[in-house]
């Protein structure tokens, strides 16, 4: 370790606050009441009510989100046996991992003791604390035995996470690895290499996925663990070899996968190039495996390589495991955490890493495009799918098992509580694409020669969100496709500059210059601007080839606009107007205009608000609008909030099904009590707006860009409004998320026409 890394990391460690974690409490305490409800007297009611009822604990206390991360530091990370003490940088690690990846609360127990027989009773008598035990960092044979007698004691989870964590990360990697490289486990030779906790608990759950005992060798400090040793405890024991040899060397030849829970430099070139085709290789001593990845890959090419390193791909990482499965294990109230727990686990994770990557994982880890093969066998720590994925399969596995007390019985609602506990509240975009998966249609995407573009028609296809069809150079198109390997099969392709694609080109020239004959322009211009991918593509919605078209990502809205405006035009008797969707922690907020009309009079305000409604209504919301200004209620007569004050006399005449109100300024609209004391008569009395109506482009833009930036909510659009047919400009530069979900939006439009037309 360089003694910048040492200097740093102290620094981290110690700087403001020292350590990782701190108590925040959850309930007000502001006032002498307050504190007489979290204390006494008035916490003497629920304390009578756990004595009748201990189930109560899970009710009235943190009980069901709390764990223990208990170590006597006798075998800490790489460091071996530094003490309790020198471990508890580690524990407070651990519990801030729990926190950040899954919402649960720890308090790290660290246990002066080694005495087998004590530290039991320590735990036992500690846990009514709980709601789960993590053992961490405790030495093989003793670990094992620390477990069992706990698990067997305990009717709460407890997992030591040093051997269980370990087994099921690589697991689940080794089952994506034995399918990349065609092999059997049934049929696979194994050489383990190390006879410590990780590597018994590992060998015995790939034991549970097929492998045979007979086609394994374990491997310790002194030697093959074979019939001729004497002294081996009864861990050891279980896995001695009947083959006659002695050393590691020997194990290796020939062998299909090698797992390395042992010491740096164990492996050496000639041991890798002695293995079987297709190697499988996890060297996951820490911090430096059993053989470096460039040592590796120099002897071979056919290697399926994992460390326990962030720096290399195919990091087997416990933070894929521990924090979901205890989730999950928590939100059921599971008795214990059980090998039908731990192998459901496995395979969430094996087929997480079959899906199309979040781009926000690609960015994160500094990659271009993420996809399943050889250097991606398992999810990165950062994807936050991995909470839904993993906590709903140990949940389930725990319901099916019998272990679990408190059933979930709605597992859409389950996912949708994971995600907002998280910050990943996503509700209103989950169901808008389940929406638009009801009845996909035909989506344009014109800036199809783009990486990023290509990566969300990836997810299109995989969610079903639409049929994408493609728009650009054929052959540039499949070569990203190829070069990236994403998963885009047979999909239309339309190069307008083909020579395939002449007839259209004509035609699209004609109808576009009977459209703008009368407007400046002739057929030899018509033509020169229909090869032009903006054009071509909203000719090929007009036309009815396509039903929609994303496009955007690499030119300026005002460009981009442009052709919709002059080939398909407004609905009749509306307006464009444009609307932004903003995903924030108190739910969905819409912000209309933000992109078209710059200055609207009233009749334009009326037909902002009427196209908004309509369109948050075909969301499945209902919405709540609040026409906003710079004074409230005829505070103020200047010409600005006159406009919104006369709009919203037009809307309460004319369109009383909406639910509107205004003029008035910004923290009214957003703040319910307020605006109930101050303007009782407000017909948004007890309403919670979800739909501000701006009275200029200036303000609206300002205020979404603002939201984006210090607000910190995901934007949506811009979503264009009260155009004949859907064509949706995204924002340049758009993220393959962003690009999804403006494609569902696009669906849900096509949709929507498709029903007015019936």
């Amino acid at each position: 370790m360089g003694k910048l890394l040492k200097k740093t990391a102290l620094e981290y460690h110690s700087s403001g606050r020292p350590g990782k974690v701190e108590v925040i409490p959850t309930k007000p305490y502001y006032t002498q009441y307050d504190l007489s409800l979290a204390y006494t007297p008035g916490v003497a009611v629920p304390c009578l009510e756990i004595e009748k009822n201990p189930a109560d604990a899970y009710k009235y206390t943190s009980k069901g989100n709390l764990v223990a991360v208990v170590s006597n530091g006798t075998a800490v990370l790489g460091l071996g046996n530094i003490g309790a003490l020198a471990g508890k940088p580690v524990m407070e690690g651990k519990g801030l991992l729990f926190k950040v990846f899954s919402d649960i609360d720890v308090f790290d127990i660290e246990v002066n003791e080694r005495d087998i027989d004590k530290i039991v009773e320590i735990v036992k008598a500690i846990s009514p604390t709980f709601g789960g035990i993590n053992l961490e960092d405790i030495k093989a044979p003793e670990c094992f035995e620390i477990e069992d007698r706990l698990k067997e004691a305990l009717d709460i989870p407890v997992f030591h996470d040093d051997q269980h964590g370990t087994a099921i990360i690589s697991a689940a990697g080794l089952v994506n690895a034995l399918e990349l490289s065609g092999k059997d486990i049934t049929k696979v030779k194994c050489v383990v290499n190390g006879a410590g906790a990780a590597a018994v608990s590992c060998t015995r759950l790939y034991y549970q996925l097929g492998l045979k005992p007979e086609n394994t060798v374990m491997v310790d400090s002194k030697g093959v663990i074979n019939r001729k040793r004497t002294g081996l405890n009864d861990i050891k024991k279980q896995f001695i070899t009947d083959r006659d040899i002695d050393t590691l060397e020997d194990a290796m030849k020939g062998a299909d996968l090698f797992l390395g829970l042992s010491v740096a430099g164990a492996v050496s070139k000639k041991m890798l190039a002695s293995m079987a085709p297709n190697p499988i290789v996890f060297a996951m001593a820490n911090p430096n495996p059993e053989i470096s990845y460039e040592d590796a890959f120099s002897v071979r090419k056919d290697i399926i390589f994992a460390t326990g390193r962030s720096d290399y791909p195919n990091q087997i990482n416990n933070v894929l495991g521990f924090p979901f499965i205890f989730r999950g294990a928590l939100d059921v109230r599971a008795t214990k955490i059980n090998e039908e727990m731990k192998i459901a686990a496995v395979k969430a994770l094996a087929d997480l890493a079959k899906e199309p990557v979040p781009e926000n994982v690609n960015k994160a880890y500094n990659v271009k495009n993420l996809v399943f093969g050889p250097d991606y066998i398992i999810p990165k720590p950062l994807d936050h799918r991995l909470l839904v994925k993993v906590a709903t399969a140990v949940a389930k596995a725990a319901m099916e098992s019998g272990v679990a007390q408190k059933p979930v019985t709605n597992w859409t609602a389950y996912a949708e509580e994971l995600n907002k506990r998280m910050g990943y509240d996503e509700k209103t975009l989950r169901s808008i694409r389940l929406k638009a998966k009801e009845s996909p249609k035909k989506v344009l995407f014109a800036e199809a020669q783009n990486l990023t573009v290509l990566k969300a028609v990836q997810s299109v296809i995989y969610e079903g969100i639409a049929e994408p069809v493609l728009l650009g150079n054929k052959e540039k198109i499949k070569q990203i496709i190829r070069n990236n390997g994403l998963e885009i099969h047979d999909v239309t392709i339309v190069d307008p500059e083909s020579r395939e694609e002449s007839g259209r080109v004509k035609e699209f020239a004609n109808i576009y210059y009977q459209k703008r004959q009368r407007k400046g322009v002739n057929i030899e211009e018509a033509r020169e601007k229909i090869i032009h991918r903006d054009y071509f593509a909203v000719m090929m919605v007009e036309t009815g080839e396509v039903d929609a078209v994303i496009s955007g990502m690499t030119r300026k809205y005002a460009d981009t606009i442009k052709p919709a405006l002059e080939i398909i035009g407004a609905k009749e008797g509306r307006n464009i107007a444009g609307m932004y969707m903003l995903i924030t922690k108190k739910g969905p907020f819409f912000f209309a205009d933000t992109t078209v009309n710059i200055n609207p009079g009233v009749d334009e305000l009326v037909n902002i608000a009427i196209l908004t409604a309509a369109q948050v209504r075909s969301f499945n919301i209902e919405p709540r609008l609040a026409m906003v200004s710079y004074s409230n209620f005829g505070a103020s007569k200047d010409k600005s909030p006159e406009t919104v004050r006369k709009a919203v006399e037009i809307l309460h005449k004319n369109h009383p099904e909406i639910i509107v109100d205004g003029e008035m300024q910004a923290n009214f609209a957003l703040n319910t009590e307020l605006r109930n004391r101050l303007f009782p008569f407000s017909k948004l009395n007890n309403v919670e707006v979800n739909t501000l109506i701006f009275p200029d482009l200036n303000s609206g833009n300002i205020a979404y860009k603002m939201m984006q930036q210090i607000g910190g909510a995901d934007v949506i659009g811009p979503i264009l409004l009260g155009i004949r047919k859907p064509v949706h400009i995204i924002q340049r530069e758009s993220s393959v998320k962003e690009i999804v979900d403006m494609t569902a939006i696009a669906v849900i439009d096509a949709q929507n026409l498709e029903e007015e037309s019936e």
